[in-house]
């Protein structure tokens, strides 16, 4: 089982108990929705993948996930949050891109697998572009994908003739790191700055009616 698989049944399994229910509201997913995205991600990398010339796109890699972005684009909350996953998307493939291009060509000499560094890095930068749980998860997957289609463009454009297997393979794996990441980080600071807002948010000052004390006096 690959990580992007361990990855996605760890997620439906937090999904199941409700642990995850404050970023699906975010997301704007019910519980029974996003299981089932998740298995159809889970399968649809099982599933041949679909062939257009010299492209093929894994339907667990790239169009499930391509879908959901789409979803979270048409229902997000503003233009504005739609501009800036949108553009948030090209930037992160762009800093995915010329991470890989400065990556070496012997992958022994990199301590973790190139493809998994790439999705970290997909998803912190999706993180700082997003702001939010949508935007992050759109960029994170995304970027991802457009700059996995870039390497294959620019090979084809050297003249190496390389089939592009968009979502297929360990970009799977990089897209669910990707994704997840950007909504984690978005989750857990998202969270740490509104309790050290309310924590340093003074009370409102107010005199509580106490019936008893004036009988008192």
């Amino acid at each position: 089982m690959s990580v992007g698989m361990i990855l996605l049944t760890a997620a439906a399994i937090l999904v199941f108990f409700g642990v995850a229910q404050r970023v699906l509201d975010k997301l704007r997913l019910t519980d029974r929705t996003a299981l089932l995205l998740i298995a159809l991600m889970f399968f649809g990398t099982l599933i041949p993948n679909v062939v257009l010339g010299s492209v093929a796109i894994s339907i667990g890699g790239a169009v499930i996930p391509a879908g959901i972005c789409v979803y979270l684009l048409v229902h997000a909350g503003t233009n504005r949050e739609r501009l800036r996953a949108v553009i948030g998307s090209f930037v992160s493939a762009g800093i995915i891109y010329a991470f890989s291009a400065l990556m070496p060509d012997e992958p022994e000499a990199i301590i973790i697998d190139p493809l998994y560094l790439y999705g970290l890095i997909g998803g912190v930068t999706a993180y700082l572009l997003g702001r939010s749980r949508r935007s992050a998860f759109i960029c994170g997957i995304f970027g991802v994908l457009l700059a996995d289609a870039a390497v294959a463009v620019v090979n084809r454009m050297k003249g190496i003739e390389q089939a592009l297997v968009l979502g297929g393979a360990g970009v799977f794996d990089a897209v669910v790191i990707s994704g997840l990441t950007g909504v984690i980080l978005s989750e857990l600071i998202g969270e740490i700055i509104e309790r050290f807002v309310r924590g340093h948010e003074s009370p409102a000052g107010s005199r509580v009616h106490n019936p008893i004390r004036r009988k008192e006096r």
